[in-house]
């Protein structure tokens, strides 16, 4: 079953994709009306370039946790089996 869900859990990541980027632009225009600055930017401070990286990842790991998340109760509501692991490994 869990071949079977891998097409679909690549189009919720693409959607978590889309939706944490519209998400970080957002937040990032409450903090500066500038657009937010990459690495290669000369002119930008590291903390406003570290400040952006951290949003960003921040917003991208939490946004793909909860699409992912409730892509398996989808799942798991539609197929009546888990995709995942049930619980996590103890050796971790």
């Amino acid at each position: 079953m869990g071949l079977i869900y891998k097409p679909f859990g690549l189009f919720l990541s693409i959607v978590a994709a889309l939706v944490g980027k519209r998400i970080f632009n957002f937040a990032w225009t409450k903090i500066d009306d500038e657009d937010p600055p990459k690495g290669t930017t000369e002119q930008a401070s590291w903390v406003k370039i570290l400040s952006a990286a951290a949003l960003q990842g921040v917003i991208f790991k939490v946004t793909r946790v909860v699409v992912d998340r409730y892509g398996a109760i989808g799942w798991n509501y539609l197929t009546g089996s888990w995709p995942g692991e049930k619980r996590p490994d103890p050796d971790e």
